[in-house]
């Protein structure tokens, strides 16, 4: 598994725990600093976990948006929590990290959802984040 799959998959657990306990993501980062200070094997996938979460903190109402414009019918609150986080850490690979090309944000997110959602989300997530990169270019 590469350091930025496991980047991700920490987002996706500080974004899913935040969700659940219903706390602000800022305080799950600090939890995450903490850990990845006193396990230095975690810094590697740590600093690409961190620039997910804080430009998703950033940029907040507008993934929101563009999830909820694209969502074709669903509400961002009606969405399983898990593809919530996976579609907020897909929209902002896609929206704003240039460094991840579109497929691979995709296909990192539906891989995720085929593993930890429902039977239907990797095919709701594959499409809703194709719509995103496609309304971009």
């Amino acid at each position: 598994m590469s350091a930025r799959t496991k980047a991700r998959k920490r987002a996706l657990d500080m974004l899913y725990s935040a969700d659940m306990r219903q706390v602000p993501v800022e305080q799950m980062l600090v939890v995450e600093a903490e850990k990845a200070a006193n396990e230095p094997e975690r810094a590697a996938s740590w600093l690409y976990a961190r620039e997910i979460v804080d430009g998703i903190v950033d940029h907040r109402d507008e993934i929101d948006e563009l999830i909820e414009t694209h969502s074709r019918g669903w509400t961002i609150e009606r969405m399983p929590a898990v593809d919530r986080a996976l579609l907020r850490i897909g929209v902002w690979e896609i929206v704003y990290n240039d460094q991840v090309p579109d497929p691979v944000a995709i296909a990192e997110a539906v891989e995720a959802a085929t593993v930890l959602s429902t039977d239907d989300s990797a095919g709701f997530v594959n499409g809703l984040l194709a719509a995103v990169s496609h309304a971009k270019s």
